[in-house]
């Protein structure tokens, strides 16, 4: 079983957005018994609530099922437990390298490092900025490339 996890500042905008489209990516290959996935934020603010608005209309825009995720935030044991972990951005990535598990943890990187014609590193915050739209389709390839990656590398179909 492949594990992996999205991590964001709040978990609520950008990787309960990937982990959706990531899930739903899976389930239209079969892998559903193969990779696991799940996301949380490196900061506390909304543990417990479901992704923001805008994240739920754009995914319910494009029939992604977010059912059942809810904030959380990133433990020390999710460095150890999971095979990669997928951060939007470089400031989650310094966020994780402080927490005592990192030398520990599997992959570590960004989601646009799958993305290597993108024009950005960082996947925006569209808490700060309301782009939705763009975010959508920044996860979108990051997460359809990520799960090539994947399957290439762990899964014998």
């Amino acid at each position: 079983m492949v594990k992996v996890l999205f991590v964001c500042l709040g978990n609520i905008c950008r990787s309960p957005m990937a982990e959706a489209i990531f899930r739903h990516l899976v389930k239209e290959k079969g892998l559903e018994n193969q990779i696991a996935i799940d996301s949380a934020g490196t900061g506390d603010w909304h543990i417990g609530n479901p992704p923001h608005k805008g994240t739920q209309d754009i995914l319910t825009k494009n029939q992604i099922n977010f059912e059942g995720i809810k904030a959380r935030q990133v433990k020390e044991s999710d460095l150890t437990d999971f095979d990669y972990i997928i951060a939007m951005d470089a400031e989650n990535i310094g966020n994780l390298k402080k927490m005592s598990g990192f030398n520990k943890a599997g992959y570590v990187g960004r989601l646009l490092d799958f993305v290597p014609d993108a024009l950005l590193n960082d996947v925006p915050d569209p808490y700060f900025t309301g782009n939705f739209d763009e975010v959508y389709e920044l996860v979108t390839t990051g997460c359809e490339n990520l799960l090539a990656d994947i399957i290439d590398k762990h899964i014998h179909v």
